[in-house]
């Protein structure tokens, strides 16, 4: 069974500052409080094609590789090599501006939990929860960086400095 879930955030920054972020395949690292550093795997840094490796805090690593590119806009990516539970997954990063100056950053994910009916059932009951909740601090992040060019590290900044950034 395949489970699909998503999550949007609409931020007081431009979609083309966000853009440009998410155009440098590998630097997810800067936005993102969980993963270490995100190399380039193979010689295409950008667009269709482009894959990055994702070493996580705790050593653990996945795979992107874009498979869908849409200039300007976002992509979607098939995950792989990775030790989750799962058969399959894909993720998409997608940004749409709502005039000039705030937009709203999109994240989804497409995912067959390996298990039968167990699996399922963890699907459903904790991985879609939990990835929605990966989702908000990525998005986040990303707004964060987006706006100001700083990393955000291991963790978050405080609500004060996001009450400037994010809409909802």
């Amino acid at each position: 069974m395949s489970h699909h879930t998503e999550k949007s955030l609409k931020v007081n920054v431009p979609a083309n500052k966000v853009w440009q972020v998410l155009e440098d395949f590998g630097s997810i690292e800067k936005f993102s409080t969980t993963i270490k550093s995100s190399p380039i795997v193979g010689d295409k840094a950008c667009g269709l094609g482009a894959k990055r490796k994702c070493i996580f805090d705790n050593d653990s690593s996945l795979v992107e590789e874009i498979i869908e590119y849409q200039e300007g806009q976002g992509y979607r990516m098939a995950i792989s090599e990775h030790s989750l539970p799962l058969k399959t997954m894909y993720a998409e990063m997608r940004v749409t501006a709502i005039d000039n100056n705030q937009c709203e950053i999109y994240m989804s994910a497409d995912f067959v939990v390996k298990g039968g009916l167990f699996g399922k059932l963890m699907g459903h009951l904790l991985m879609r929860p939990m990835m929605k909740g990966v989702f908000t601090k990525v998005m986040s992040g990303l707004a964060y960086y987006s706006m100001t060019g700083e990393s955000v590290g291991s963790k978050l900044p405080n609500n004060s400095e996001f009450n400037r950034i994010i809409l909802n």
